[in-house]
């Protein structure tokens, strides 16, 4: 006779407290659950209405500056910390924990038009208006001393961005040209320059740490190596771009913010085209930031908005405003994956939740569990029309949203067009241009 024996460890269901439900063995044998996709896309549908429920993204505002905020850094090793430069020529350092300002410094005469903090975040270093690049102890200091500076550099002409070697003690500034700064010397090591504009950001590549992209006005992004005396290539699209920023998982991909509305990925090894046109903004794009997973980034604009895009997805996933919000200048992505921070015209500091539904503090493992399975199911059924109705929708401030309208019918009647000039003309004679490569004017090695 042979007799089956059902051998269960009891581990899996003693109840970690006494307050849990008691767990019980589950069949899941399909043919035991013939609505399970019903009961599963009710499910679905009930967590994504949940989700635009408990959206409430805006945490708090940083208020201290008298002007407009103009730039701000990450500390390397402080989660907690963060630094902003306003167009008072004040700085500011932030304990985001107790949401206060730790310390403040006059630090130029005008505009603070960059700052970066060093490697080792012992100290950061900021340029002005005043034509100086002034080097800053991060620790205030002692009882009796002067506010005064490590190390200033005077130059011949205004920086407009500042940006730090991630592993060695060397800076780039830029302005007139590209400089690269030894920290024990007061003149450049080295000067890059292709072109006779003004360059508005620099940003050193945080994988390959040799590599360096630089924006001009003369609408040019331009791509160097720090081990070469001359700059490698650039690529020059119909407008100007604002800042770049390198994504810090792949050394090869970096984002432009550009005046046309649009933000641009980029492969180095393929300027020809872009690997995604991200649209969605309705004015200027003044700044992005990546997320430290390399996944997503975050973009500030013109437009009174900020919008999260995913790196392969050619619109935002999320959209924050508030009525308050002027033109927004700058914004970060903090390093725990969590928060952003935006600056803006009127004098604020913004902290919003990278994800705008997702629960603060610490979770129980039922919760746990419970958001893991709620966001599967999300995914399971994303392509659903009605999941995906309430997922997308999003509200907007009336002149974004009279902007978006407008502009698709401006983009619909610039297709028609391109249509009937097809139609009418010698076959051939008017060739399909994709999006992707519309926006680029030429690659220059």
């Amino acid at each position: 006779m042979r007799v089956k024996v059902l051998s269960r460890n009891p581990d899996d269901y003693v109840r970690e407290t006494k307050l849990d439900l008691q767990r019980v063995p589950r069949n899941y044998d399909p043919a035991l659950h013939p609505f399970e996709v019903a009961r599963e896309y009710v499910r679905a549908l009930n967590a994504t209405k949940l989700e635009r429920v408990f959206a409430k993204p805006f945490l708090s505002s940083l208020d201290g500056h008298r002007d407009g905020v103009n730039c701000m850094a990450k500390h390397p090793k402080s989660l907690s910390t963060v630094l902003s430069g306003a167009c008072d020529g004040e700085v500011k350092i932030w304990n985001l924990t107790r949401r206060q300002c730790i310390r403040t410094i006059q630090a130029h005469e005008g505009f603070v038009r960059g700052m970066c903090v060093r490697f080792c975040g012992t100290s950061f270093f900021t340029v002005g208006d005043d034509k100086t690049v002034k080097q800053w102890k991060m620790e205030s200091p002692e009882y009796g001393e002067e506010e005064e500076p490590i190390h200033t550099i005077l130059g011949k002409t205004v920086y407009t961005g500042i940006d730090h070697h991630w592993k060695e003690p060397v800076f780039a500034t830029c302005g007139h040209q590209v400089d690269i700064w030894d920290e024990q010397r007061t003149s450049p090591k080295c000067s890059l320059t292709w072109g006779f504009d003004s360059i508005s950001s620099v940003k050193f590549n945080p994988i390959e740490t040799y590599l360096l992209g630089s924006c001009a006005s003369d609408r040019n992004i331009v791509l160097y190596d720090m081990r070469k005396s001359t700059p490698l290539k650039k690529v020059i699209l119909n407008m100007r771009t604002n800042t770049l920023c390198w994504n810090p998982m792949e050394a090869f991909i970096f984002t432009a913010a550009n005046e046309d509305y649009n933000l641009y990925t980029f492969d180095m090894r393929f300027l020809e085209s872009p690997v995604m046109v991200h649209m969605d903004h309705v004015s200027a794009v003044l700044d992005v930031d990546y997320s430290p997973t390399g996944k997503e980034f975050v973009s500030a604009s013109f437009d009174k908005s900020i919008r999260i895009f995913p790196v392969d997805k050619g619109h935002s996933r999320e959209v924050y405003h508030t009525k308050r919000m002027q033109h927004v200048i700058t914004v970060k992505w903090t390093s725990d994956n969590k928060y952003i921070l935006c600056g803006s015209d009127e004098m604020n500091i913004r902290l919003w939740k990278a994800n705008a539904s997702e629960k603060l503090g610490v979770l129980a493992p039922r919760e746990k569990a419970a958001m893991n399975y709620n966001q599967k199911l999300k995914e399971k059924f994303q392509f659903h029309p009605q999941i995906r109705r309430i997922a997308r929708h999003r509200h907007l401030p009336k002149s974004i949203y009279c902007q978006i309208k407008e502009q698709r019918i401006m983009r619909e009647a610039r297709r028609r067009k391109e249509l009937n000039r097809r139609k009418h003309s010698k076959p051939g004679s008017v060739p399909f241009v994709s999006e992707r490569k519309k926006h680029i004017v030429a690659v220059v090695k």
